[in-house]
């Protein structure tokens, strides 16, 4: 089961200001020369929809607004370092406190764009750690005069969707137009939503046809001697979850999980909606592999500006690893808030955070256009991009075979260059852009995985399935590591490809569409799935 969310686009990071504009500049602010936010409008909107109207003057919006790192591309340099294995540098992340030292904008920089916001009559609300995120709200009117520009209500042509959304790019006097990469809220055309894979029921396996705990370790070769004890994962979710079905779940395989803590950010994801089997399936995947890891589970607002702060308050929480199930194509958001996304992401990876996130499970069309496209955010440069499998294993619960699932997402983003780490890889069919995915885990929703979810069994299946299978190995892995005395994974990419395929089971049979699997990587399967005990004894060196 993949879950939804449509984002496009990335533009460059506008070039380090280091004038400070005294704080009496903000109060003047709208008499001053103005710059557009670049990318931060809606692509094509007067193409796919039609205005209906303006928003309420007094319609509260909240917003997250975000700046860009200190240093142009010094970050990208300290990752790319941080991360190679054969670096001095790998493995040497930094603190929170000393990422905002480095990169994070100064005091003097963020009360300035303060100052200008409360003069517009917005209330700020919190600066993220890092000084590169600042929440604010407002009414309709009031955001149109700070960001010098007007929503609009419009209705989707093709799905009949109401939704507002600005009607140009905003725009900020020059000297704060220069530290700010996105205004997130601006639009809510895309709402999240989870596209479930349909639930079988087979006869054998696990309660409900999918397979058991013992199968997805003995299929991944998860020793027993690790668990995941001591251990964090996050997990980034837009719906809740009932604790009654993961007790179900633990007590049924007798595993004897610590309960998931649950972070509400900007309020949370209000009440239970038909994501919760997602937010269930994900947990219980973890339990599976990892029993003993701590579960943190983020739970924010389907909105633009509550998907830029839940991945902002994992950052801030520290937590090394996290687990993505929702995404979408990369066709339908602003340039500028993908930019936002991936800003996160970058910090993330700086500070020894690593992401999985599901590929999609609409194989090589991921827009469902006809064409080829990819999922975001597995297609980010700075995560690791998860595909589908069918895993079959003996009765003895050993690997026996694995082929390409039909829907596991696949091939090259429209959006990202292909990175360093990926050029060996690098294949014709991906045109110099970013190719996905990374690596990949059994997701074939027959058998899928077993799971109990709103009050009975069943098995589900699909790349958020996977996405978790491979969070839960991290977790092992940086237990391995904390015992070696060795630093946690990390963003795990560079290191993953250094392996040149040790420690995978290469997947050479199977398609996604228009892609095959084939011997190595491919647009199918990435590197493959795991083999745990080979594939952490590579990477512990």
């Amino acid at each position: 089961m993949k879950s939804r969310l449509k984002l496009l686009g990335l533009v460059a990071a506008p070039a380090l200001v280091t004038a400070v504009v005294p704080a009496a500049y903000a109060a003047n602010a709208p008499h001053a020369t103005r710059a557009a936010i670049a990318g931060d409008v809606l692509p094509g909107l007067k193409q796919s929809a039609d205005r209906t109207g303006n928003v309420a003057a007094g319609k509260r919006i909240s917003v997250a607004i975000s700046l860009t790192p200190r240093g142009g591309s010094a970050l990208d340099t300290f990752v790319a370092e941080v991360s190679d294995p054969h670096s001095a540098s790998y493995g040497h992340y930094l603190s929170k406190s000393r990422f905002a030292a480095r990169f994070g904008r100064t005091d003097a920089e963020v009360e300035q764009l303060k100052d200008y916001l409360h003069a517009q009559g917005l209330t700020v609300g919190k600066v993220h750690s890092g000084n590169l995120l600042i929440d604010a709200s407002g009414t309709a009117a009031q955001l149109e005069k700070a960001f010098g520009t007007k929503l609009s209500t419009w209705k989707d042509s093709r799905s009949g969707r109401s939704f507002y959304a600005n009607d140009s790019a905003p725009t900020l006097p020059s000297g704060l137009a220069s530290l700010v990469s996105d205004v997130a809220g601006l639009n809510n055309r895309v709402q999240l939503h989870h596209q479930a894979v349909p639930r079988t029921v087979s006869p054998h396996n696990g309660p409900g046809g999918g397979y058991t705990p013992a199968q997805l370790k003995g299929g991944y070769n998860v020793s027993g001697s690790y668990t995941g004890s001591g251990q964090k994962i996050a997990l980034l979710e837009f719906d809740g979850f009932q604790q009654s079905n993961i007790t179900k779940y633990d007590t049924n395989y007798g595993l004897g999980s610590p309960t998931p803590t649950v972070q509400k950010v900007d309020g949370g994801s209000g009440a239970l909606g038909d994501g919760q089997v997602e937010v269930e399936l994900d947990i219980e995947v973890l339990h599976a592999i990892a029993p003993k890891a701590n579960v943190t589970v983020f739970e924010g607002p389907n909105s633009d500006a509550g998907e830029v702060d839940t991945y902002q308050a994992i950052v801030d929480s520290g937590i090394p690893t996290t687990s993505i199930s929702w995404g979408a194509a990369e066709s339908a958001r602003t340039t500028s808030n993908i930019n936002a996304v991936d800003a996160v992401f970058k910090a993330g990876a700086a500070q020894g955070l690593g992401f999985y996130a599901a590929s999609g499970d609409d194989g090589s069309d991921d827009a469902g256009d006809g064409g080829t496209s990819v999922d975001f955010p597995a297609s980010d440069p700075y995560v690791t991009g998860v595909g589908g499998t069918k895993l079959t294993v003996t009765s003895a619960n050993a690997w026996s075979k694995e082929v390409a699932w039909s829907g596991g997402g696949g091939g090259k983003s429209s959006v990202f260059k292909i990175p360093s780490w990926q050029t060996a890889v690098q294949k014709s069919a991906g045109g110099g852009y970013r190719q996905v995915p990374d690596v990949s885990a059994h997701a074939n929703p027959s058998p899928g995985v077993s799971i109990y979810s709103q009050g009975s069994w069943s098995s589900v299946g699909g790349t958020s399935a996977a996405a978790p299978e491979w969070a839960a190995f991290a977790a092992l892995y940086n237990q391995q590591a904390a015992a070696a005395g060795k630093a946690d994974l990390g963003f795990a990419n560079p290191a993953l490809y250094s392996a040149g395929g040790t420690g995978f089971h290469d997947i050479t049979s199977g398609s996604n569409g228009a892609y095959s699997a084939s011997t190595g990587w491919d647009f199918t399967t990435g590197w493959g799935s795991y083999n745990a005990a080979t594939l952490a004894s590579k990477l512990l060196g």
